[in-house]
């Protein structure tokens, strides 16, 4: 990856801003033309902070949120979130009339579990899901179906960064969307122009990093 990264910063708020890098990129669903580095949107405290604020406001007054479900290594943004909801009086049904922040585990098989001492903070609960990006939606999908199968209610969905403005019926609240990003593209594995180019992957990418080949 010699491409010098661009920095990027989003429409909805100017204090946040993300890296992007062009090439020929895989991740798990599909080959991309951009990789999207969050990594100090997520740790960094500061910013962390702003882009939950920023998150917040898609819920404020008009949505119970009782748990968190963070993906993709986004805790960090899920408690500052859970504290900007509980600030401005946002309903919670715990009877602690708090937020919980929890992640799944993922089992060897990619399948996503949460185990028994987790799962009362999600049966009957209203479950805000929160990401880092979702290109093809098949993450969200499968978050959806494990916050389901244990009995959670979806309140809503918030990621950094989403190609896909709904899924499954569901809106995806962004901080960073395809207008930010208008050349961005993602292709199946098995049909990439790229590909087909003979250009070569130059990295494995998923919202924790990448490796490069």
């Amino acid at each position: 990856m010699n491409n010098e990264p661009i920095k990027l910063y989003s429409s909805y708020n100017n204090s946040l801003n993300i890296s992007v890098v062009n090439g020929h990129f895989a991740t798990n669903h599909s080959h991309i033309n951009q990789y999207i580095d969050m990594t100090t949107l997520k740790v960094r405290k500061k910013m962390a902070q702003s882009a939950a604020k920023s998150m917040a406001t898609e819920y404020m007054a008009t949505t119970i949120v009782d748990t968190i479900v963070c993906m993709d290594g986004t805790e960090v943004i899920g408690a500052y979130l859970a504290d900007a909801l509980t600030e401005h009086g946002i309903v919670s049904m715990n009877q602690h009339q708090t937020i919980y922040i929890i992640t799944p585990e993922v089992h060897s098989s990619g399948q996503l579990i949460f185990r028994d001492n987790l799962q009362p903070m999600i049966k009957g609960k209203n479950i805000l899901l929160l990401l880092a990006s979702a290109t093809t939606g098949k993450t969200i999908k499968k978050s959806l179906e494990c916050i389901e199968y244990y009995g959670g209610k979806i309140s809503g969905i918030s990621a950094i960064f989403s190609a896909t403005p709904k899924v499954d019926g569901y809106t995806v609240h962004t901080l960073f969307d395809t207008k930010d990003l208008p050349d961005y593209k993602t292709y199946p594995h098995d049909d990439c122009p790229m590909c087909k180019a003979g250009s070569r992957i130059e990295a494995i990418v998923n919202s924790y990093g990448y490796s490069i080949l």
